[in-house]
């Protein structure tokens, strides 16, 4: 599966500024600030957004799509999978150049160790533009609590990573002193001052923990360019956390200090409350950088920021608050009488962005309606105007299932074509998969359920269960067959379109607590998410169960201990 490139980073009639050469160390314009996604990385370590390596790869395409420059596209020492996604990424969508040179740079994660080093430099080194992310922690309470080492130990391995990341042939090597916010600040100067002589070409500054203000951010940044010894033979990032909601704020401060890569993630997902939101920083750089930001700017095609966090969010399973700013249900939504008023005189009354810039139309009423009449082009047209291009066995593939819901709903609208991709297509090759499903159910008794699977090597099984409720009950047959043990965390389901008959989409997270990390032998609380659609909302939902119990169990196959 594909998507088409339009981005173009030369001047237009839409003001997209040229994108200034690549080159690790140094941007030519000192205005032009690299946007650094880690939508697969940081925020895929958000509980139950784990996705597949064909899923992190449809992103891929897409963040390729929006422009961004630096796609960190993964942890490759964490798992075959992660190793395999990183290497598909690089191999792809690192070597896929537009007609004006344009093509992003594919990081993969490492800790400051020579194991974790090889294996990103093996995954990434395909691509044209590979780099290597290292990190180690640097403040006193991780050094003493979680490395155990002396500040000494910290500066010698930091040193001596750095140089070893460049021996394997890497010119571009990020060095990232993990919980910079909380460390030492004259520790912190000797540290990217040494680690700079030894080669590093980015030097990522994170507020790992989401503590400092945006005052003190900004502060840090510029001490940071006073007193580090080369500083300036280098690019300063950023790297945000959003615990006390500023992480956007953050970032945007680092950049007026000086930080000329700023690290995002799409709809601001990652760890814990999240990270700095690429649409956010973007956007607002778009919309203020001459008149606030001193003509700061970026090569992001804003126009496909709404696909990419649909895709995101579809993917992910983690659906959006309605006030999510710019790409939130209500972003653009205007309930007030006066406000109404206002924006029916003039727009710019109420609204500071146009909807259109960031590629969400305001009336989607217009154009081909599909439905039950409708032949495999006019699918495929429509399918590559939202942005996807599939293969014709991909194509022929989907047609089927999307003929068998016209025929039980009267027209499918975007968001349906959208859910159906996502449940049809991106998914992996199935370990299990759905055969038949009955389900009794209603007032008069337990829920009962008979369901039959198949198995990637051909073989049928079939169990049977009664349970509290349908759901209850069909997700015990399956684990009957199935023999997981497996702790279901979330269950959520949402109506794509209107009416009664209406696509759901059900998304599920489940947890697997046998994996034992390795160093510490704590029992490591690994989850996987899954989602499914359809009009029938038992079938969506046994669905949705099945695709994370194969991301789990496919999972655990393939797990490397680290």
């Amino acid at each position: 599966m594909a998507f088409k490139t339009s981005f173009s980073s030369s001047p237009t009639q839409n003001g997209i500024h040229k994108r200034p050469q690549y080159i690790p160390n140094h941007i030519p314009d000192t205005n032009y600030v690299r946007i650094l996604d880690t939508t697969l990385r940081d925020g895929e370590q958000s509980p139950g957004a784990g996705m597949s390596p064909g899923e992190k790869l449809n992103i891929a395409r897409q963040l390729a799509k929006l422009g961004v420059d630096i796609i960190e596209a993964g942890f490759p020492c964490a798992s075959n999978d992660n190793f395999n996604a990183v290497k598909m990424i690089a191999q792809e969508v690192g070597n896929d150049v537009d007609d004006d040179g344009y093509v992003p740079v594919i990081a993969g994660v490492a800790r400051c160790n020579e194991k974790d080093l090889i294996t990103a430099w093996e995954a990434v080194k395909y691509a044209k533009r590979p780099r290597l992310s290292t990190f180690i922690a640097t403040s006193s309470i991780h050094m003493q609590y979680k490395l155990k080492k002396t500040k000494d130990e910290v500066l010698e391995i930091s040193r001596n990573m750095v140089k070893f990341a460049r021996s394997l042939g890497c010119n571009d090597v990020q060095f990232v002193p993990e919980d910079a916010a909380r460390s030492d600040k004259e520790f912190l100067y000797e540290v990217i001052g040494e680690v700079i002589k030894a080669g590093a070409t980015t030097v990522d500054i994170p507020d790992t923990v989401g503590i400092a203000m945006p005052c003190e951010f900004r502060k840090l940044i510029t001490d940071l360019k006073a007193n580090t010894p080369g500083i300036e033979n280098v690019i300063i990032a950023t790297h945000c956390h959003n615990d006390l909601g500023v992480a956007t704020a953050n970032t945007l401060e680092g950049a007026c200090a000086g930080a000329r890569q700023l690290e995002v993630t799409i709809n601001g997902i990652g760890e814990r409350a999240g990270n700095a939101s690429l649409e956010e920083v973007v956007m607002a750089l778009k919309c203020r950088g001459d008149q606030v930001f001193g003509g700061l700017y970026t090569g992001i095609n804003t126009k496909h920021i709404l696909k990419t966090s649909k895709m995101v969010e579809e993917y992910t399973g983690m659906h959006l608050q309605p006030h999510k700013a710019l790409v939130g249900a209500n972003a653009f939504a205007h309930a007030s009488g006066i406000h109404q008023d206002g924006m029916l005189k003039h727009k710019a009354t109420y609204e500071i962005i146009s909807p259109e810039d960031i590629g969400l139309e305001r009336s989607n009423g217009a154009g081909i309606v599909l439905g039950k009449l409708s032949g495999r082009k006019a699918l495929k047209n429509r399918l590559e105007e939202l942005g996807y291009v599939l293969k014709d066995d991909e194509v022929e593939s989907l047609f089927w299932r999307f003929k068998a819901m016209a025929e039980k709903i009267k027209s499918l609208s975007d968001a349906d074509l959208i859910a159906l991709v996502s449940n049809e297509v991106c998914h992996e090759k199935p370990i299990w998969k759905l055969g038949d499903l009955q389900v009794t159910c209603g007032t008069l008794g337990l829920s009962t359920t008979t369901v039959k699977l198949v198995n990637f090597d051909g073989s049928t099984h079939v169990a049977c269960s009664v349970g509290t409720g349908p759901v209850d009950s069909t997700y015990k047959a399956v684990n009957l067959i199935v023999k997981e043990n497996v702790k279901l965390l979330e269950y959520s389901m949402n109506v794509v379109t209107e009416g009664i008959d209406a696509i759901a989409t059900t998304h599920v997270v489940i947890d697997e607590m046998k994996n034992t990390h390795a160093s510490t032998e704590e029992t490591i609380h690994s989850t996987f998410s899954g989602t499914g659609s359809g009009v029938d909302i038992i079938v969506s939902s046994v669905e949705a169960y099945i695709n994370a119990l194969n991301k789990m169990i496919s999972f655990k196959g393939q797990f490397i201990s680290t």
